[in-house]
């Protein structure tokens, strides 16, 4: 089972992180993506949901039109671990 990272640590991936902040009310981060179109928000999605499926690993997200909003959280864990910080940095990549 992966740990929860500490506050250090998790203060430490957010400095790193473009955009992502922790969540209010519960121990995650999270972060609003923004596209030109539809096309684009899905294409988006359907990478990330590759690389979550590969990593068995899944986010919480929901989409309207050019929006993504995404939550990461490992619930086995209780919080934020090295797998949400890998996924997000993943994301980020992806979306540029």
């Amino acid at each position: 089972m992966v740990e929860k990272l500490s506050e250090a640590e998790l203060n430490g991936a957010l400095e790193e992180l473009s955009g992502w902040t922790r969540a209010d009310g519960r121990d995650a981060i999270e972060k609003t993506f923004r596209f030109d179109d539809f096309e684009a928000a899905f294409a988006f999605m359907t990478q990330a949901a590759g690389k979550a499926e590969a990593m068995n690993h899944h986010p919480e997200w929901f989409n309207v039109y050019s929006t993504v909003e995404v939550t990461l959280a490992t619930h086995d864990a209780g919080g934020v671990t090295e797998l949400d910080i890998t996924l997000a940095r993943f994301m980020d990549e992806t979306a540029d």
